[in-house]
C-alpha cells in the first residue's frame, strides 16, 4: 500500500495542493482510504484461499480471451506508470546535480536488481526498508508550520473551489487513478501467494493493508497541505503541471533543505513503486502464461519470468530520456489512465470474490459487494463526467 503513493502519486498529490489548495481535496484523500482498503483487502482473501495469482485465476475461470484482456490491460497500465516513477527519480536525483542519463540507468540497474537478485523474503524486507522513506514528506510538511486554522476548514466545509470543472474533474480522478489502480490489484494478490500465506494469515493479511492504507492516506495528506500551504495562491499555480516549477517554488519559499527533502522523496517513491511494479508485471505474466512466476527462483532456472519487468523497466527509463517530453502532463495522464482502466479490473474482482467453488466460507459478504458496486459505478460516472468534459468543454 505504500507502493501506491509511488513518484506519479506524489507529483499528483503536489499539483493538486498547487491547484486547488486544501477546500476539497484533504477529505476527499481521507475519504479514498477506505476505498482502497476495500478493494486490496479482496486480494488478500483472494490469494490466501485459492493460492492463484490474479492473472492465473481470471484465465482458468473466463478463457484465453478475457486473460489476455486483463494481461494486456495490466500489461499497458504498468508500462505507462512505470515511466512516471522514472520521471520522479531523474526529476529527484536532478536537485542533486546527477544528469538523468546516470539517474536513469541506476534506476533501472537498483530496481532490476532487486527484481532478479533477491528471493521473496529479503526482497520484501528490502522493499519495506525502501518504503519507509515515504515518511519524509511528513516532517517535510511540518517544517514550515502550515495554516492549522485552514487544515480545519477543509474538513468542515468540504467544496469544490471554483465549481465543477474540466480541469477540476481531471484532477480528481488523477487522484483516484494514484489511490486504486489496477497494478495494486495484480501485485498484492501475487504477492501473498509468492509468500506463501494461507487462510489462517488472512487477518494479518488484513492489518498488514490497514497499516498500509493509514500510512498512505497520512503521507499524501502530508503532501497536499505542504503545497496547498507553500504553493497554493500563487501567481500560476492554478495552472501548474510541471513538477520542476514546484520544487523550484518550495525551495524559495522553504528553503534548499525543504527541495532535497521533497526531491529524496520523491526518489524514494518512484524506486519502491517501480519495484512492485516490475514484480507485478512479471508475476501477471507468468501466472497467464503458465510460466515461472516466482521470486524465489533463480535467473537461470526463470529468467522468462524476470524479462517482462525488466524489459518494461528499460522501456520506461527510455521514454524519460526522449528530450522535451511533457512529463508533468504525462504523470497525470497516466493517473487518469488508471481509473478509466478500473472499473474492468474491479468487475472480474468481484465475480470471482463471489465464486463459491473458490472462495467457500470466504466469499464477499453482502455489504462488500454493495460498498464495491459503489466504487464501480462511482468510477463509471467520474469516467463518464471526463469523457463528456472532453468532448463537450464547455458544458461543465
Amino acid at each position: 500500500m505504500i507502493a501506491d503513493n509511488d513518484a506519479g502519486g506524489v507529483i499528483t498529490y503536489a499539483q493538486t495542493g498547487a491547484s486547488y489548495g486544501l477546500g476539497f481535496y484533504l477529505p476527499f484523500l481521507v475519504l479514498l482510504g477506505p476505498v482502497a482498503y476495500l478493494v486490496q483487502e479482496m486480494t488478500v482473501r483472494l490469494g490466501a484461499v485459492t493460492g492463484r495469482g490474479h492473472a492465473e485465476l481470471i484465465w482458468g475461470r473466463y478463457g484465453p480471451f478475457w486473460g489476455a484482456f486483463s494481461l494486456i490491460d495490466l500489461v499497458v497500465a504498468n508500462g505507462l506508470t512505470l515511466v512516471t516513477e522514472f520521471v520522479g527519480i531523474t526529476l529527484g536525483l536532478a536537485v542533486f546535480g546527477i544528469p538523468v542519463l546516470w539517474s536513469a540507468a541506476g534506476g533501472v540497474l537498483l530496481v532490476c536488481g532487486v527484481l532478479v537478485g533477491l528471493k521473496y523474503y529479503t526482497w520484501e524486507r528490502v522493499a519495506l526498508i525502501i518504503a519507509s522513506g515515504n515518511f519524509l514528506f511528513v516532517p517535510l510538511a511540518l517544517m514550515v508550520p502550515p495554516h492549522w486554522a485552514e487544515v480545519a476548514r477543509a474538513f468542515g466545509t468540504w467544496t469544490i473551489p471554483g465549481g465543477l470543472t474540466p480541469a477540476f474533474v481531471f484532477l480528481a480522478i488523477a487522484n483516484l487513478g494514484t489511490t486504486i489502480a489496477p497494478w495494486q490489484l495484480f501485485f498484492q494478490q501475487s504477492s501473498v501467494v509468492d509468500k506463501g500465506l494461507t487462510v489462517r494469515d488472512i487477518r494479518a493479511g488484513q492489518i498488514d493493508t490497514a497499516m498500509g492504507v493509514t500510512a498512505t492516506v497520512i503521507v499524501a495528506l502530508a503532501i497536499v497541505v505542504l503545497t496547498g500551504t507553500w504553493v497554493h495562491g500563487l501567481p500560476g499555480s492554478a495552472q501548474q503541471m510541471d513538477i520542476q516549477e514546484l520544487l523550484n517554488v518550495l525551495d524559495n519559499r522553504i528553503g534548499p533543505l525543504g527541495e532535497r527533502l521533497f526531491a529524496l522523496g520523491l526518489v524514494e517513491a518512484g524506486v519502491i513503486a517501480a519495484i512492485a511494479i516490475t514484480a507485478s508485471t512479471s508475476w501477471a505474466t507468468g501466472e497467464a502464461l503458465n510460466r515461472e512466476k516466482s521470486l524465489n527462483l533463480p535467473l537461470r532456472v526463470a529468467w522468462r519470468f524476470y524479462l517482462p519487468g525488466i524489459l518494461s523497466a528499460v522501456v520506461a527509463a527510455a521514454i524519460v530520456l526522449i528530450p522535451h517530453a511533457p512529463l508533468g502532463f504525462l504523470n497525470l495522464t497516466v493517473q487518469v489512465v488508471a481509473t478509466i482502466f478500473m472499473p474492468a479490473a474491479m468487475l472480474f474482482l468481484l465475480l470471482l470474490l463471489n465464486d463459491g467453488e473458490l472462495m467457500g466460507d470466504h466469499v464477499n459478504r453482502p455489504w462488500q459487494n454493495w460498498a464495491t458496486g459503489l466504487v464501480v459505478g462511482g468510477l463509471v460516472v467520474i469516467n463518464g463526467v471526463y469523457g463528456l468534459s472532453v468532448v463537450f468543454p464547455h458544458l461543465i
